[in-house]
């Protein structure tokens, strides 16, 4: 019996990316809007007194890292959308690779894979943050720790939970 064969993982987000480059031009700005107004939401919490200065100093920085620690994220996936080539014939790698790419909440094992993939995007974006600000002398120690936490918590890639296919 012949195993059929689809193509689930041409939708992932590195492919679609990949494939279809001009999606960047949408989500490019919309990224740097969304990191730009977290990091205006923490310093508003944090009742900060210069917080356009700010924003103008690291919104771009914050932009940039947080797009390579997304990508850090999804490499992290990338193992798992691969186990059917690694175990052609084992069903469970079928059904872990389906549910990473398609609906991580189908399997226990996928949505594990997808949650240390958004941890590990969300620790990264913690500390390229805190790298980001080490030489911005308009915070101080405590409010760079506040900040980096909120943009890990907050900008973390949680829209990899997104199911691209309910099943």
């Amino acid at each position: 019996m012949k195993k059929e064969v689809r193509l689930y993982n041409v939708l992932f987000p590195v492919w679609l990316l990949w494939l279809f480059p001009q999606i960047f031009l949408i989500v490019a700005p919309a990224n740097l809007l969304v990191d730009c107004l977290v990091l205006t939401l923490a310093l508003l919490g944090l009742k900060h007194k210069n917080k356009w200065a700010v924003v103008k100093k690291l919104g771009l920085k914050f932009w940039w890292w947080g797009f390579v620690a997304d990508f850090i994220g999804m490499a992290l996936l990338l193992p798992g959308v691969l186990l059917p080539f690694f175990f052609p014939h084992a069903s469970w790698a079928d059904d872990i690779s389906a549910s990473i790419y398609a609906n991580a909440f189908l399997h226990p094992v996928a949505f594990l894979w997808m949650l240390a993939g958004v941890a590990l995007a969300g620790i990264c974006i913690y500390y390229f943050d805190k790298r980001a600000m080490k030489e911005c002398e308009l915070l101080t120690p405590r409010e760079k720790h506040m900040v980096a936490l909120t943009m890990a918590i907050v900008t973390a890639p949680w829209l990899f939970f997104i199911p691209l296919y309910w099943y």
